[in-house]
């Protein structure tokens, strides 16, 4: 893993940019690990992204940007425990059309994303919204040509190398393939995030 840029970020952050999102995913479960054993000084946040990788509220930043100029972790961790299970009506709006593009039918195509097992990489767009990874990249499809004003709550997506789910109604271009009742953001809860970075899913077929 090559570690492109270490920039200081006011006086307590620093922003490491990364080739891409594997690199930023095994960066980020390598300092997830040392944080959690306390060899990382007081390292209040960790936020990904697609090629960067955020770091706030660095007690000792000069000390924490030489350990990221050397840092050399081969691969990505997951979190710990059992993959949160999102179960899914597949009846998405774009279904048919994502299957066509993969060459398969329909059934396929349900049978393609729930056997596959994802890693949440990084969140953002809205509050969580997070980007998963885990599709083969000869499954990659684009975002729609025009987005739609209005997605609902709750709709599983695909757009690049990425699976997403709609945590709010919202405009988007993605493709969408399903649905699902499951609450993707609770301010009450604990972490609010039910997807946060690491974390594992499984996609489950649901009867509607």
């Amino acid at each position: 893993m090559t570690v492109r840029a270490v920039h200081r970020v006011g006086e307590r952050a620093l922003l490491v940019e990364l080739p891409g999102t594997p690199e930023v995913a095994a960066l980020y479960g390598w300092l997830s690990e040392r944080r959690e054993a306390g060899a990382l000084g007081t390292v209040e946040e960790l936020v990904p992204a697609a090629r960067t990788l955020l770091l706030d509220g660095v007690a000792d930043v000069d000390a924490v940007a030489a350990l990221l100029r050397t840092a050399r972790p081969t691969a990505a961790g997951a979190a710990p425990g059992p993959p949160v299970e999102v179960p899914t009506v597949y009846d998405g709006a774009d279904l048919a059309e994502v299957a066509a593009l993969w060459g398969v039918s329909v059934e396929a195509a349900v049978r393609i994303h729930t056997e596959a097992e994802y890693v949440v990489a990084f969140c953002g767009f809205a509050p969580g919204f997070g980007y998963l990874t885990g599709l083969p990249a000869r499954y990659e499809v684009p975002r729609r040509a025009t987005p739609r004003s209005s997605v609902p709550a709750g709709s599983v997506a695909l757009a690049g190398p990425y699976t997403g789910v709609y945590p709010h109604p919202s405009p988007g271009g993605w493709q969408l393939v399903g649905r699902t009742v499951l609450t993707l953001w609770d301010a009450d809860r604990e972490p609010p995030a039910l997807l946060a970075p690491g974390t594992r899913v499984r996609f489950t077929a649901e009867r509607a």
